[in-house]
C-alpha cells in the first residue's frame, strides 16, 4: 500500500492540472467599454453644449467667477458687444497677450519655441497660450495648473477656433477676463479703474489694462508702479504695429 500511494498522488496531481480555469466571458469587455463610453459621453456633452451655444449667447459665469465668490469676493461683470470695446483695448490686450493671434489656428508654434528656447537658455519657463486657449479654459475649466488641466485645454482649443472663430474668441475674452478683485470683463475694468465705458478708454488707459492682465488681483490700472508703467508703455507701442482689422472683422482673411 506504501509503494502504491506515489501512483495515486500522480493522479491526483494530473487530473488537478487538467481542470481549466473558467475563462471571463467576452460580454463583460463590451460592457465595460460601454460604460467607459456613457461616462465620457456625458463627461462631454456639457462642453459641447457650452461650445454651441456660447458660440452666441454671453457667458454668464465662469469656474473661476463662482470659486472666487465661494472664497467672499462680489462679482462685478457687464456683458458688451465687440464693437462697443474701444479698439484701443483690442489692440492692446492682443498686443500683450497674443500678437499672432490672427496668424494662428490656435496654438502659436514659434511662440512655444521662444519658450522653450529661453528655458533651456537658463531663463523662467514661461507660458506660451494663446487667447483662443486662455479663452477654452476660462470658460470651460477648473482654475489651476495641473497636467489634465492643460490637456483639456489643448484639446478644447481647435473646435473653439473652428466654431467660434476669431471674432467671438475676442467677444468672450474680454467680457470673461479677470482684471482684478471680483472685477471681470472690459465694461468692469474700465468703469472699475477709470470710470468710464469700455468704448470710451484712452490709449494709454487700454495699454494699462492690459498691462496687469498677468496679474490683476496684484497690480492696479489706476495706481500704476515703474514696472506696471513700463508694461503699459511697451504694450502701447506694439498695440500699433498688431496686424488686425476692425471690430466688425479683427482678423480679415488675406486677399
Amino acid at each position: 500500500m506504501v509503494a502504491g500511494r506515489p501512483a495515486k498522488g500522480r493522479a491526483g496531481g494530473a487530473g488537478r492540472a487538467g481542470r481549466k480555469r473558467p475563462v471571463p466571458s467576452p460580454g463583460w469587455r463590451r460592457r465595460a467599454r460601454a460604460l467607459l463610453v456613457a461616462a465620457l459621453v456625458l463627461a462631454l456633452a456639457p462642453v459641447g453644449l457650452g461650445l454651441a451655444a456660447f458660440g452666441w449667447l454671453p457667458v454668464p459665469v465662469t469656474p473661476l467667477m463662482l470659486v472666487r465668490v465661494v472664497q467672499g469676493e462680489g462679482l462685478r461683470q457687464e456683458w458688451v458687444a465687440l464693437e462697443d470695446v474701444s479698439p484701443a483695448l483690442v489692440r492692446a490686450v492682443v498686443a500683450s497677450e497674443d500678437a499672432r493671434f490672427c496668424a494662428h489656428a490656435g496654438f502659436d508654434w514659434r511662440e512655444v519655441r521662444n519658450a522653450w528656447d529661453e528655458w533651456w537658455g537658463g531663463g523662467r519657463l514661461r507660458g506660451a497660450s494663446t487667447l483662443s486657449m486662455q479663452t477654452a479654459r476660462s470658460v470651460f475649466l477648473w482654475p489651476g495648473r495641473d497636467p489634465v488641466r492643460k490637456g483639456l485645454e489643448i484639446t478644447l482649443t481647435p473646435p473653439l477656433e473652428w466654431l467660434w472663430g476669431k471674432r467671438r474668441i475676442l467677444e468672450v475674452y474680454l467680457n470673461i477676463v479677470e482684471w482684478g478683485p471680483g472685477v471681470y470683463g472690459a465694461e468692469s475694468a474700465a468703469r472699475y479703474y477709470f470710470d468710464q465705458a469700455a468704448g470710451d478708454l484712452s490709449g494709454r488707459q487700454a495699454a494699462l489694462l492690459a498691462a496687469i492682465l498677468p496679474a490683476p488681483r496684484r497690480w492696479s490700472a489706476a495706481r500704476p508702479g515703474s514696472h506696471v508703467d513700463g508694461r503699459a508703455r511697451t504694450i502701447q507701442a506694439r498695440a500699433g504695429r498688431v496686424a488686425l482689422g476692425d471690430r466688425n472683422d479683427p482678423c480679415p482673411a488675406p486677399r
